[in-house]
């Protein structure tokens, strides 16, 4: 009788968080103190989800970047993993140099990461 009532339970749980969550699958069944079914392994991070790795330290540094003289001023963005912002400067500089852009107006924004 109690095992019936349970599914039970578990089964107008799944039905009520369908309809409050249209579109997504409904839950897993709950997991009861009594039952016995064998525990999932936990999963690995999925496509859309950051791992570890993506969160550093370090700079975002924004220049106002050129190819001739009398150009309009482009935004150049390049992240540095060092703590120092003029080492940030110097390495987003030299990146821009790199890209094919020999005229560097100023720096926009330096913003830590």
């Amino acid at each position: 009788m109690s095992d019936e009532l349970s599914e039970f339970e578990q089964s107008v749980k799944r039905e009520i968080d369908a309809f409050m969550k249209p579109g997504h699958a409904p839950s897993a069944p709950v997991e009861l103190p009594g039952s016995t079914s064998p525990r999932k392994k936990p999963a690995k991070p999925g496509v859309g989800e950051p791992s570890a790795e993506a969160y550093k330290t370090g700079h975002l540094v924004r220049l106002a970047v050129r190819t001739r003289k009398l150009e309009v001023d482009t935004v150049f963005e390049h992240r540095s993993s060092s703590i120092s912002k003029l080492e940030a400067q110097l390495e987003a500089e030299k990146a821009a140099k790199q890209a094919g852009y020999p005229i560097i107006g100023y720096v926009i924004d330096i913003q830590a990461l």
